[in-house]
């Protein structure tokens, strides 16, 4: 069984895919070379000499530069090499032909909305406005779980956040398009939109924000103009369960999916194992005509040449670039440096900088074109591999790819991680000790692929349980009744 694992046969650096002893034999190819210090699982040794000021090579790509003279067999991460990263980057565009390849298509049991869309999950939800109400909502969740007794409704939820109020600007205009685009999700066969009733998000502007919708669907209650808001909120979801009632599940094609893909909690294997393997994943649902979302714009630093080049148009391109530039602007007007990542945990498991960590996340786009660039809060459009606005923070992003239609969420972890977004939220670990030691969190073990099983296999192994979990399975955070949201926030707070 090998060692290290060099990706690209140009990088100057390998990863260990165990721990690694000082004076240990390790083979690179048909050569081999002794480590000259102990290496941690998932880290890097050098495999050959690398000098002060050059870059570091991964994945095909600087992930950084060294700062001391490296020797092969020599241990390289945050002693030894820095990032290369600084501020905005001129982009060049230079479109690559390609053409998926069509996959068979394959169905799961969902359920079709009066609108068109498709639901994996029947579920009644209750979105405060504020979070003055979030208590309420908490109690009218709890008291009323006895109404979907003999219905096909699934679930009655609430998902709670301290906004609504006190905000300005921008800020209050994301949290308002968020709490939309969530009361729009259609996993969610009814939705209760719960008010105070003098906060700054009013009734006015959330049936603005919405749009056209289905007033059996959604449903409002202001707590202020009424004298019990329990009873009241309780008749209202017996009509919102009654509604969602009227769906079940039918056969319907994979192209319908929509599937959101996220790292956290990051480890040295994750760009090896894990990551692609949601890549790989990825081109086979959109080989289907399905679609997914890649998110976390500052993970993407320093990995632009693994993406730019993919989009469809330039019209797409130029989007993307005013994402990339935009997010770094958002760093540097709090005074902040675009490369403060990776977080301790990820240096702990072997990511040394932003380009490292960024180089092994965009794995989980695979090899698709990237067909559009979406903002903050908005709803994918197009078939394909979607580019959303939306920062790393791990229940920040979520809840973006839920808002923008993710069905479903894929999250990539090498270090276990137990949170869920309000759609069921699949953990993929990258190595084998933390699929078995937080066997109650991971769903799925893509560690194997570090010790022999190909990526194909493993990314149609994934698909499977996509398809069951469309179809009804209960991800391990279902399980634990683990959900909730929170909304990207920029300002003052009043």
């Amino acid at each position: 069984m090998p060692l290290v694992l060099q990706i690209k046969p140009g990088d100057n650096v390998a990863v260990a895919l165990h721990p690694i002893a000082k004076g240990e034999m390790v083979a690179i190819g048909a050569e081999t070379m002794t480590a000259l210090e102990d290496v941690p699982q998932g880290h890097k040794i050098a495999v050959r000499s690398i000098a002060s000021g050059s870059n570091v090579v991964k994945y095909g790509f600087p992930i950084g530069h060294a700062v001391t003279d490296i020797e092969a067999g020599q241990w390289v991460h945050t002693h030894n090499m820095k990032t290369n990263l600084s501020g905005e980057v001129e982009y060049t565009y230079h479109p690559v032909p390609f053409e998926m390849e069509k996959q068979e298509t394959n169905t799961f049991s969902g359920f079709l909305r009066k609108d068109g869309s498709v639901a994996i999950r029947n579920e009644v939800w209750i979105i405060p406005t504020v979070g003055c109400v979030n208590d309420v909502a908490g109690k009218l969740a709890q008291n009323n779980q006895d109404l979907l007794q003999g219905t096909t409704v699934e679930g009655l939820y609430t998902f709670t956040h301290p906004f609504g109020c006190s905000q300005t600007g921008k800020d209050h205009a994301q949290t308002r398009k968020l709490l939309a685009s969530l009361a729009q999700h259609p996993n969610a066969g009814a939705v209760l939109i719960l008010s105070l009733g003098c906060e700054n998000l009013t009734h006015e502007q959330f049936v603005q924000e919405l749009g056209e919708f289905d007033p059996e669907r959604i449903r409002f209650l202001t707590c202020q103009d009424v004298e019990d808001e329990f009873s009241a909120g309780r008749e209202i979801l017996k009509e919102c369960v009654a509604y969602a009632a009227r769906f079940t599940r039918q056969p319907l094609p994979a192209s319908k999916l929509i599937v959101g893909l996220k790292c956290g909690a990051s480890d040295g294997l994750s760009g090896i194992t894990a990551n692609p393997v949601v890549g790989r994943f990825s081109d086979l649902l959109i080989g289907q005509g399905g679609s997914t979302i890649l998110t976390e714009v500052p993970e993407m630093f320093g990995a632009e040449g693994m993406l730019m080049d993919r989009c469809v148009s330039k019209d797409v391109f130029h989007k993307a670039e005013q994402m990339l530039n935009g997010f770094k602007d958002y760093f540097l007007s709090h005074h902040e440096v675009v490369y403060e990542n990776p977080s301790p945990g990820n240096k702990k498991g072997g990511i040394t900088t932003l380009e490292d960590k960024s180089c092994g996340c965009v794995q989980k786009g695979g090899t698709a074109p990237i067909a559009d660039v979406i903002g903050y809060a908005e709803r994918v459009k197009e078939p394909g591999l979607t580019l959303l606005y939306g920062p790393g923070n791990d229940l920040v992003s979520s809840t973006a790819l839920t808002a923008a239609g993710a069905h479903l969420i894929l999250f990539t972890t090498g270090r276990g991680t137990p949170f869920g977004a309000p759609v069921p939220t699949l953990k993929i670990a990258s190595n084998t000790q933390i699929a078995e030691h937080k066997s109650g969190w991971i769903d799925f073990n893509a560690g194997v692929v570090a010790t022999g099983e190909s990526l194909e296999e493993t990314g149609k192994r994934l698909l499977e349980l996509v398809l069951e979990t469309a179809s009804g399975k209960p991800a391990k955070n279902e399980r634990n009744g683990f959900r909730g949201i929170s909304i990207f926030k920029d300002g003052v707070c009043l």
